[in-house]
């Protein structure tokens, strides 16, 4: 008698590797998910945890119906502006770092490579100084109108010459830009005391000592884009394959980089403009996404848009309760991204996008 034949088994290898793929997805939507918890539980930390502690079940109270209670005072007043700056500037960080990154194919590069920072940092001098402003609402618009003047001063300089824009065209005229812009503003502030005594408080980086006008100010620009660097997920993935690859899968480089650019000034600028220049944040977080899901911009967007106002948040927690003072959030991102970027750096683990 002959033996029975082996059954087949229920999932052969070739199925199970084209299943592989429709697992990943599932997987990388899981992570989003737990970011956008992760999100709200920082939120929440953020309007609770501080020198007066307030208990997390008087939070939603404060926030939605506050009472005249020092509690709701505390989070109402204080907390609330900083947390929504908090949130808005880390999608804004966070979306850009990503973009530019992107846009110039170098997964070390950082939104000040297109002189967004040099930019506002010399307009807000120039008001101070030239001007006598002292209103935070004044150095939100005129940051953000010299990030705007910048971005558009170094596209302009890397479209020049043979072969139109290009990223390493881009990267120069960027560090030239702000080459230029950081001794200008050096030099003003040397002529004028008034300058460098308010433009010293704005340049640290910090969430606290806005109120929620700031907030309402810049949230347009974060939306608009917010929106538009979403919309360029795919044309960023063509044109990350070079700009031949790209055109032959329907893609325009140059419209591509120059929208990119443009939501870098949306992003960067309004961000940087309302709460001074926040450092090494678009740089780690985008860097540490890709070692997550990969170079796919269609999950390295949203996942940078999540986790950068994570880390933005604890960051400012951090802040407030290591010291018995208050230490600025810039301070502190600086001190967990100055070692992680020496780490990457020394190990040489820069992939390409």
């Amino acid at each position: 008698m002959l033996p029975l034949a082996r059954r087949t088994p229920r999932t052969s290898p070739a199925k199970e590797a084209a299943a592989a793929p429709a697992r990943r997805p599932a997987a990388r939507w899981a992570g989003l998910g737990a970011l956008a918890v992760l999100l709200l539980l920082a939120a929440a930390a953020s309007l609770a945890v501080g020198a007066e502690h307030v208990p997390i079940g008087k939070v939603a109270p404060a926030v939605f119906a506050p009472d005249g209670s020092r509690d709701a005072l505390i989070v109402h007043e204080l907390r609330l502006p900083r947390t929504l700056l908090g949130l808005g500037a880390g999608v804004a960080l966070g979306l850009a770092g990503a973009v530019m990154q992107a846009l110039t194919r170098n997964p070390l590069a950082e939104p000040g490579l297109l002189g967004v920072n040099g930019g506002a940092a010399l307009a807000v001098v120039i008001v101070i100084g030239a001007f006598r402003a002292d209103d935070v609402l004044v150095y939100v618009w005129a940051a953000f109108l010299g990030a705007a003047g910048a971005a558009v001063l170094v596209h302009t300089i890397g479209a020049r010459g043979r072969g139109g824009t290009s990223p390493a065209r881009l990267v120069l005229a960027g560090a030239a830009v702000n080459a230029v812009f950081s001794a200008l503003t050096a030099g003003l502030m040397l002529l004028s005391p008034r300058a460098f005594n308010g433009f010293r408080f704005w340049q640290v980086g910090t969430l606290a000592g806005r109120d929620t006008a700031v907030f309402v100010r810049v949230l347009p620009f974060i939306a608009a884009g917010t929106v538009l660097a979403l919309l360029l997920a795919r044309p960023l993935n063509a044109v990350g394959l070079g700009d031949e690859a790209g055109r032959a899968l329907g893609a325009h480089p140059g419209r591509t980089r120059a929208l990119g650019a443009l939501a870098v000034v949306l992003l960067c600028g309004s961000a940087t403009a309302a709460v001074g220049p926040i450092t090494f944040l678009g740089l780690a977080v985008p860097y540490a996404v890709r070692a997550l899901v990969g170079p796919d911009q269609r999950w390295v967007l949203p996942y940078s848009l999540l986790l950068a106002p994570v880390v933005l948040l604890a960051a400012d927690i951090a802040g407030r309760v290591v010291t018995p003072g208050e230490l600025q959030t810039g301070i502190v991102t600086a001190f967990l991204g100055a070692p992680l970027f020496m780490l990457i750096v020394r190990r040489g683990r820069t992939r390409e996008l």
